[in-house]
């Protein structure tokens, strides 16, 4: 593994959008700036339920994570946490960035009194799933069910 660099890790700011779209657009093939600027919006609007985390190095944004918290639902018992993304910039990856995002984000949903994190990752994305699995992550014994909302009932 190369070296790690000095990082400073902090909450999201707005003025951070640009530089996630950016490392989002690398590794995503297209830009999702819209999501981005919703999952922002709705952070500030509900700062309690949601938790956002960035990696800097050098005093450049090389990472992110974003997370959301949910009281119950799904048939849930407590506060659980859902991972909705997590980027490293492709230049900082394989230096333990996304490791220490995750320990970031787990201990602000510890603090909020959070014990379950669940994600979502397409089956195709080896690297992803091989992250995961490393990280500690575990297949869940729910289903992902989806359903095209333009046909009949």
């Amino acid at each position: 593994m190369a070296e790690l660099p000095a990082l400073n890790i902090r909450n999201l700011r707005p003025d951070d959008l640009d530089l996630v779209v950016k490392i989002d657009r690398v590794l995503a093939g297209r830009s999702r700036r819209g999501y981005f600027e919703k999952r922002l919006e709705a952070a500030i609007s509900a700062p309690d339920d949601f938790v956002i985390v960035g990696a800097e190095s050098d005093g450049q944004l090389i990472g992110y994570v974003f997370a959301r918290t949910y009281d119950g639902e799904f048939g849930a018992q407590g506060i659980a946490a859902v991972l909705d993304t997590i980027g490293v910039d492709p230049e900082a990856q394989a230096k333990g960035v996304g490791k220490i995002l995750l320990n970031a984000l787990d201990e602000k949903l510890s603090a909020k009194g959070v014990n379950e994190m669940r994600t979502q990752v397409d089956w195709t994305f080896d690297g992803m799933l091989g992250f995961f699995a490393a990280t500690g992550f575990e297949m869940a014994p729910a289903h992902v069910l989806e359903c095209d909302t333009a046909r009949d009932f």
